[in-house]
């Protein structure tokens, strides 16, 4: 698909088993960004649904042609759907959420907004809704302080994927080459200005969630180690420290065989494998993850199949406040 570079403001919108909230999210969504300008585009990416989400996408492209489909042969996983939204987007920004509508798209202006002032990317924060469970809660924030900790850049707490990108960032951002994504971190390694905007989580509008526990405890996995090499520096002092302990042990163990005082026995013997045997095996996953990594990135195999996709749309309207205000700011001030 040739983008087409007509478009003002790209939306990119992430979908799996989504059928129920496409068209829903497109009657919030559309005003949104027509509200900014009429020259913008919908791009689903549906992530190998099962459903009929890519049957609604097609629905909204016959009705509206500003709205564009890409299907995945298979489910690519949601980190890699953004990557194929964000490569055929067109616009001067880009704004990307999630298909399910707990990324408001009312909020659209104000992000856009922000890029008025001059910021490149426009990252949101999330404010949980109350009915969010409290192991949702408190394992986000353990894992936020976690990497923080551990990575080599910040990135922000209860961050989403939900964010405007200007087309220098979009850019920069596409000539990345990992395999392994981790979005979020990516974007704050990138630099550029960025600005935080807060924002009330919604309730998930149909479906259940795609992301179980197993999945979320390997996008946070993921994240540590594409953005840290502490975890290997971790395991090293822990086998330094392993091997302090053992040795002071032997050395007691010695003083008390000369002294006649041992005695037979099992117990401290298994604790001692047991620690021991755990730590290696710790440490021997954790260099087996970075393995992995390079694995992956080495076998260099395409990121995704198209296996269906959507006529360009024609984008042909006038501008609006928003437009003629960004229009106003790029030019000198003897000329505006």
């Amino acid at each position: 698909m040739q983008p087409n570079r007509t478009a003002v403001i790209s939306a990119v919108v992430p979908v799996f088993n989504e059928e129920g909230n496409t068209t829903a999210l497109y009657r919030r969504l559309a005003p949104a960004l027509s509200g900014i300008s009429l020259h913008y585009e919908i791009i689903f990416v549906d992530d190998g649904s099962t459903d009929g989400t890519f049957a609604s996408v097609k629905k909204l492209n016959a009705a509206d042609r500003r709205v564009q489909g890409i299907s995945f042969s298979r489910n690519f996983g949601h980190q890699t759907a953004l990557l194929a939204g964000l490569r055929h987007a067109s616009g001067r920004v880009t704004i990307t959420l999630d298909g399910d509508l707990q990324h408001p798209p009312e909020l659209i202006p104000a992000l856009y907004a922000k890029h008025l002032e001059g910021f490149d990317i426009v990252n949101t924060r999330r404010i949980d809704e109350a009915a969010a469970g409290l192991f949702k809660k408190l394992s986000s924030r353990l894992f936020y302080r976690l990497i923080n900790y551990l990575a080599d850049v910040r990135i922000e707490p209860a961050a989403a994927d939900f964010r405007l990108m200007s087309r220098a960032a979009t850019d920069a951002f596409l000539s990345i080459p990992e395999r392994d994504r981790f979005t979020r971190g990516l974007v704050s390694w990138m630099g550029f200005r960025q600005a935080v905007v807060p924002y009330q989580a919604e309730a998930r509008h149909s479906g259940k969630t795609k992301y179980s526990l197993r999945k979320m405890l390997r996008f946070g996995l993921n994240g540590i180690t594409s953005f840290s090499s502490r975890p290997l520096r971790l395991s090293f002092y822990s086998g330094i420290f392993i091997s302090l302990a053992g040795l002071a042990y032997s050395i007691y163990a010695v003083v008390q065989f000369f002294s006649g005082q041992t005695i037979p026995g099992w117990t401290s013997i298994l604790v001692s494998l047991l620690i021991i045997g755990g730590v290696i095996l710790i440490n021997l996953g954790i260099i087996g993850e970075y393995i992995a990594r390079i694995f992956n990135e080495v076998k260099a195999r395409p990121l995704y199949f198209i296996k269906e996709q959507t006529d360009l749309p024609a984008i042909e309207q006038t501008d609006t406040p928003y437009e003629q205000a960004e229009e106003k700011d790029r030019r000198p001030e003897n000329e505006r």
